[in-house]
């Protein structure tokens, strides 16, 4: 296999200082220089919010980022939160699948919030995924630039989402002030509208803390933030399609759907002494997937590229990517289902890829 390509740091925009804390980084811009007495009266303050009875709260607030208006508000994940795998597996996911995306641009994703926060990123992203230029400065450094750009970006977003239903959860001022939870409903969107090649882990919540000044004094509430739900609920509010007709409304169809696809792909496999009986299962190491393309276009598929005998989940994706790729080659649409889906026993997703073959492929002998 080939080596990874060799990835350029990104142009990073100013960094905050590592002593700014939590509260600091999601409410946005505060005052950094304030007299000794507001400084003590402030940790007063804080220390009666953590400590109130009606109030519980185990969040770690400084003083000076819970310097706060009256009846102003600020929010922050819990710090428990960050530390649920799952969450930490959705970061990753799409760090990895943004990073991906914009390889060949020379860019590369550490951290979300600081790394997207100014458009630059976002920008790029949505140019790569969407196809189209969009009329930006190129390198903005000033506050107003980047809002200027992210407003330019974002209504671009919003164009493509809201025909869908999507929930809008993100603006300018949550995107540039560095709310991880506004930057992961975006990022959780464009996934699944740009039907990205992996899976988020499904499910995920978070605890915020939401933090406001009454009467002089901060409170702190907390509440939960859905941040995915099943693939399948997400997926659905872009397409729907006759399988999606056939699972919830038609499901004693189904017996005979599967029939007919299993009789058909065990047409061309018997040719080389295999059989079909478990569509779901069976095609799930994308070996099948690649031999029967092989024998609908009557072409042999060299061994050495693909596995024969997958052992890893990245084995079994690799030769499910392949068959597609080879399906592409052949005159079809890229499939609607993505290869991990297939891996993963989904089986509507592996019926609507035999279904495609079926279509074209049903009179060859």
């Amino acid at each position: 296999m080939s080596s990874a390509p060799i990835r350029s740091p990104t142009l990073r925009p100013h960094r905050m200082k590592k002593d700014e804390s939590f509260l600091g980084k999601l409410g946005g811009t505060l005052a950094r220089k304030k007299k000794a007495k507001e400084v003590s009266d402030l940790q007063e303050e804080g220390k009666n919010a953590i400590n109130a009875p009606m109030n519980p709260s185990t969040v770690d607030m400084h003083p000076e980022d819970t310097f706060l208006e009256e009846n102003e508000e600020r929010t922050m994940i819990d710090p428990n939160s960050k530390e649920d795998p799952k969450f930490k597996e959705l970061i990753k996911v799409l760090i990895d699948w943004i990073n991906d995306v914009l390889v060949e641009e020379r860019i590369i994703v550490k951290q979300l919030e600081e790394d997207l926060y100014d458009g630059q990123v976002l920008q790029k992203l949505l140019e790569k995924l969407a196809d189209r230029k969009l009329n930006v400065a190129e390198v903005t450094q000033s506050e107003i630039g980047q809002k200027q750009k992210l407003q330019t970006v974002l209504e671009a977003v919003h164009d493509l989402l809201r025909p869908h239903g999507w929930t809008i959860k993100w603006n300018v001022d949550s995107i540039h002030g560095k709310n991880l939870i506004s930057i992961l409903h975006l990022l959780v969107a464009l996934a699944m509208h740009f039907r990205a090649p992996t899976r988020l882990p499904e499910h995920v919540s978070v605890q915020v803390v939401v933090v406001r000044k009454r009467e002089g004094l901060l409170q702190t509430t907390h509440v939960t933030e859905e941040l995915t739900t099943t693939t399948e609920m997400m997926m659905g509010r872009f397409e729907r399609d006759a399988f999606d007709t056939l699972f919830d409304h038609a499901p004693d169809k189904l017996s005979v759907v599967k029939k007919s696809l299993i009789t058909f792909v065990n047409k061309h496999l018997n040719k080389l002494n295999l059989e079909v009986t478990e569509l779901e299962t069976q095609f799930a190491d994308g070996v099948y997937l690649v031999l029967l393309m092989g024998l609908l276009e009557d072409y042999f598929v060299p061994l050495h590229n693909f596995y024969l005998t997958p052992e890893s989940f990245d084995q079994k994706v690799h030769n499910v990517s392949f068959a597609f790729e080879l399906m592409q080659d052949g005159g079809l649409k890229k499939p609607k289902a993505r290869p991990e889906d297939v891996v993963n026993l989904d089986l509507k997703s592996t019926l609507r890829v035999l279904y495609n073959l079926f279509t074209k492929y049903k009179n060859v002998e």
